[in-house]
């Protein structure tokens, strides 16, 4: 009896799903939860496994065909019963290219290193076990290999860190799925290569890995002695034309169109058509990389590039202006000089700095605000609470709850942009820049508005700690609706920080230190005290929040600061 193939539901919010590729063909033999083909939403790219063993007998939708959820995609037939007829609607069989396995992003550490030994364990050889790159979150499609912390011939626990990647969301550690010793390293230091991509092999000591035909290893990997592996089977495919009769989109191009969330969100924010983009993804789908590095190049303003429909030749035009290409000058380097080339992380910075200057325009207002209350306060309670929760009582819970309130009261300040249409934020996810080592970072308080003080302190404390030693989840840096960036505690007055993207509003704030203040008494005499004093600066995206609402912000921010009477 035949078992019907259904498109999943992804996601309450989900209600349809594009067929991308097809990993298998009519008549192929299929294990049980073995992916068959892959699917896209608004949301995710994701592979849908077989219900359960057998022949596939029947492909009812071709790819790029969009289908409710629920919709029956396929059936599966039980081994040695006939391959059914192909359906009317013309069956597209899959190209001969090893698919990137896309799964459900993992919720905490524990899941990501369950993930991984999962992963491994379908491919495992009789004597090794491979290593794979992890799906970090639901728009990671690839990772790079930041550093090596194991080499080959070592030996390893379970569950021991081999390895650490980075994403343009996060960096982390790979867990080893398996104990035993690192027979082989197949990715190099500073490669990237798509989710799901063998990185390693662990096994038994003494015993020899066999190298996968669908993941061989990456040139310059490390190796032991290996067995040749056979030839991969040769599989058929099916030609398709440029564009139907009726003009529809050929499958590369809807391939590319429907690249991972983050892509398609750059490039409606630019007006950028992703099927004029070479991708260098799966099936040619257009990565972050690919599209960040179009903007750079200038070709998003090509007059070839605009999909613009001509007027009239009967028409005058005014003339354009030409686009100008200015040129990078090159850099002299003479003996004294020390080139050190940049991390993943520095380059993902240097992006997204570079878009947001792109994308947002920038303006500036600062206050100065009396901090005299706050600092009495905290020097009331910090060794109290540092002895109910063995953390410290800093500034910054003090500033979390001042801005959760005011971002309450000027929503604007706390919205997204969205072509022409803005978004206000329901929730109230503070992103608080850490600066590390080796780069800066921004873990994200979720729902700040909902905890007290003693919760915004705890929260921060431990984002901050956990940055520092590379143990964030993806969904920790993401999903922020407003930043703060503290350069105080370096001593910096003030700064004119750069918008985190998507968001259209980032706080500075300068050092708290004590200065001479002029005061008012109620008789009318002025005197002069000591207070202690910072300056707050707010950078806002001038196409939606007027001066008007930055300084009406940073107004509450100061009223809510200096008369408030706080409690942990």
């Amino acid at each position: 009896m035949s078992i019907e193939v259904v498109m999943p539901q992804m996601g309450e919010s989900i209600t349809e799903g594009t067929v991308s590729k097809w990993l298998k063909k009519v008549g192929d033999r299929i294990e049980k939860d073995e992916p068959i083909l892959e699917i896209s939403t608004d949301k995710v790219d994701a592979e849908v496994p077989a219900p359960a063993a057998g022949t596939l007998l029947e492909i009812r939708y071709k790819e790029g065909e969009t289908v409710a959820v629920g919709t029956v995609l396929a059936t599966i037939g039980a081994e040695g019963e006939a391959v059914a007829e192909p359906p009317a609607r013309d069956e597209i069989l899959p190209e001969p290219e090893a698919p990137a396995i896309l799964s459900a992003a993992p919720e905490s550490a524990a899941e990501i290193s369950q993930t991984a030994t999962a992963t491994a364990a379908t491919k495992n050889s009789p004597d090794a076990t491979e290593v794979v790159m992890p799906q970090m979150g639901e728009s990671i499609t690839e990772g790079t290999v930041s550093k090596w912390l194991k080499k080959v011939g070592d030996t390893v626990a379970k569950d021991e860190p081999l390895l650490e990647i980075s994403t343009d969301k996060v960096d982390a550690e790979v867990p080893s799925p398996g104990a035993g010793k690192l027979l082989e390293i197949r990715v190099k230091e500073g490669q990237t290569v798509e989710v799901g991509s063998v990185l390693a092999l662990v096994g038994a000591e003494g015993s020899a890995p066999a190298i996968s035909a669908e993941h061989p290893p990456q040139p310059g990997a490390e190796t032991v002695q290996t067995p040749s592996p056979e030839p991969a089977p040769a599989r058929e495919t099916s030609s398709v034309q440029a564009t139907s009769g009726n003009g529809q989109k050929t499958l590369e191009d809807l391939r590319r169109t429907k690249s991972s969330p983050l892509v398609r969100k750059i490039a409606a924010e630019h007006g950028i058509d992703i099927s004029q983009i070479p991708g260098s993804g799966i099936s040619g789908r257009v990565t972050k990389k690919d599209i960040l590095s179009y903007l750079r190049s200038g070709a998003a303003l090509k007059p070839q590039d605009l999909l613009v429909k001509q007027p009239p030749a009967t028409r005058l035009t005014e003339p354009q202006p030409a686009t100008v290409q200015t040129a990078v000058p090159s850099v002299a380097v003479s003996a004294a000089d020390r080139v050190e080339k940049m991390s993943l992380m520095r380059k993902k910075i240097a992006d997204h700095m570079v878009l947001s200057k792109r994308t947002s325009a920038h303006v500036t207002s600062v206050y100065e605000i009396d901090m005299t209350n706050v600092v009495r306060f905290r020097e009331r309670q910090k060794d109290n609470f540092y002895s109910r929760y063995g953390t410290k009582l800093t500034f910054m819970p003090f500033i979390f709850q001042a801005v959760s309130r005011a971002l309450r009261k000027y929503p604007i300040v706390n919205a997204q942009v969205d072509g022409e249409n803005i978004i206000f934020k329901g929730d109230i996810n503070l992103g608080i820049a850490v600066a590390l080592d080796w780069g800066l970072i921004v873990p994200v308080i979720k729902r700040a508005d909902t905890l007290s003080l003693s919760g915004l302190a705890l929260a921060a404390n431990d984002l901050a700690d956990r940055a520092r030693q590379k143990k964030l989840l993806p969904d920790e840096v993401a999903g922020g609706t407003f930043t703060i960036t503290n350069p105080g505690v370096f001593g910096g007055l003030f700064g004119t920080p750069i918008i985190n993207q998507p968001q259209v509003a980032i706080l500075c704030v300068g050092a708290i230190e004590k200065r001479p203040k002029v005061f008012t008494s109620p008789d009318g005499d002025d005197y002069i005290a000591i207070r202690h004093m910072a300056y707050f600066a707010l950078t806002y995206d001038h196409r939606i929040i007027d001066g008007a609402d930055g300084e009406r912000f940073l107004a509450a921010l100061k009223e809510y600061l200096e008369t408030t009477e706080f409690s942990i």
